[in-house]
């Protein structure tokens, strides 16, 4: 049984159809304008910086409504939090569609980014902490694994949409799915109740205030934050900085392709593991695969292909431990708020990413952008270290 009285037997019924949600809700958010941004520009004349700003913009609006979707959720539980997620995220679809005007188009992303903040992986894993309490780790190690699959189904779905149907109906067919698929999901198949009951040690204040829990989650955030700014800066100019080092552009494609079966084999090994060690284990391992992996990469040795597939297993369960570590350290009734507040500066720092990629790789280009990313990486590796102090007398007892 589940700390808030739940069979396991009923663990996967919810995890798989929160799953199919976290896919489309990535699919039509944060992996749109990979597949969308051409083809709008072709056929409307807007700027493509523009459009692509439209991400950036939603990002930065989901970290803005971040902690108040964690206090949302802690009081209300998942359920209505991620049913009004698949609405919005339709209706910011809908407004793309119909835009006349790129201002009308960027006010969708605004709509889009208020879905965000309230659907993807943060409100998904403050959810199953308020549906399984304590024991949440293995249902959010799994839906990462869902998660996982997000650009591998909606990137094919989105070029085959964009051929049958041009962008302004493949918007449409998003939105359709939002509501035809994800919200039904949600409403009929997430518990109706996804709050756990708070213990003694959980009704403290939702954000530690001073002492070492203080520190740790300052620290937390920090890594959250650098961790943000590295994986965007790479996934948006990964090919381009490859390319500047002198591959062609589709030896860079194949290395990057890399990277999905990287992230998967991470989160498989550590479903293997059965979550019998502390979180910060897992942290430890994410923050220093990734800083080995772009240290190999700035350094310019010959294994790419090696230095990029350890980099993206780090990234891999990087998005597990940011998940459960916060969960272990800070409680089950805090987890929902301490998520939300976590994520904001984080998705800000990714909003914020794509320009600074830009500007570093203007000003010092492939090996000095490489080389910045990979100190970057260091100091997160470092600060994973600090916070493992932090771990040590709460991981005693686990």
């Amino acid at each position: 049984m589940t700390a808030t009285g739940m069979p396991d037997a009923r663990r996967w019924p919810v995890i798989s159809a929160l799953g199919i949600v976290q896919i489309f809700a990535w699919g039509s958010s944060y992996y749109l304008l990979a597949v969308f941004a051409s083809p709008i520009a072709a056929d409307t004349g807007w700027s493509l910086s523009w459009i692509v700003g439209g991400l950036s913009l939603g990002l930065f609006v989901a970290g803005m409504a971040s902690p108040r979707v964690g206090e949302a959720i802690r009081h209300h539980g998942g359920k209505p939090v991620l049913a009004l997620s698949a609405l919005l995220l339709a209706a910011g679809l809908l407004i793309l569609a119909t835009a006349p005007v790129l201002p009308v188009f960027i006010a969708g992303w605004i709509v889009l980014g208020i879905g965000m903040g309230a659907g993807l992986y943060d409100a998904a894993f403050a959810t199953l902490g308020g549906i399984y309490g304590r024991e949440a780790r293995s249902a959010i190690t799994t839906l990462t694994l869902w998660g996982g699959f997000a650009s591998t189904v909606c990137w094919p779905l989105s070029a085959l949409f964009i051929e049958h149907l041009g962008w302004r109906w493949s918007c449409v067919a998003y939105a359709a799915i939002q509501l035809g698929i994800c919200l039904p999901l949600i409403l009929f198949v997430l518990p109706g109740n996804g709050r756990a009951a708070p213990t003694p040690e959980d009704r403290r204040g939702a954000i530690p205030h001073s002492g070492p829990e203080r520190r740790a989650f300052l620290t937390m955030m920090a890594i959250m934050v650098l961790a943000g700014l590295t994986v965007t800066i790479v996934s948006v100019h990964l090919l381009t900085m490859l390319q500047g080092r002198g591959l062609s552009l589709a030896e860079a494609v194949a290395l990057g392709a890399l990277i999905g079966p990287a992230q998967v084999t991470a989160r498989l090994v550590e479903m293997a593991s059965g979550g019998r060690h502390h979180p910060i284990w897992t942290l430890a391992a994410a923050a220093g695969l990734s800083a080995v992996g772009l240290v190999m990469l700035a350094l310019g040795l010959p294994l790419v292909g090696a230095a990029i597939f350890l980099y993206a297993a780090g990234n891999g369960i990087f998005s597990i431990a940011r998940g459960a570590l916060p969960l272990a350290l800070f409680g089950a009734d805090r987890y929902a708020p301490v998520m939300g507040r976590l994520a904001r500066p984080s998705l800000i720092a990714q909003a914020m990413a794509p320009t600074i990629g830009a500007v570093l790789l203007s000003v010092w280009g492939s090996d000095g952008t490489l080389t910045a990313i990979a100190a970057v990486a260091v100091a997160n590796l470092g600060l994973a270290i600090l916070l493992w102090r932090y771990c040590l007398p709460r991981s005693a007892h686990n």
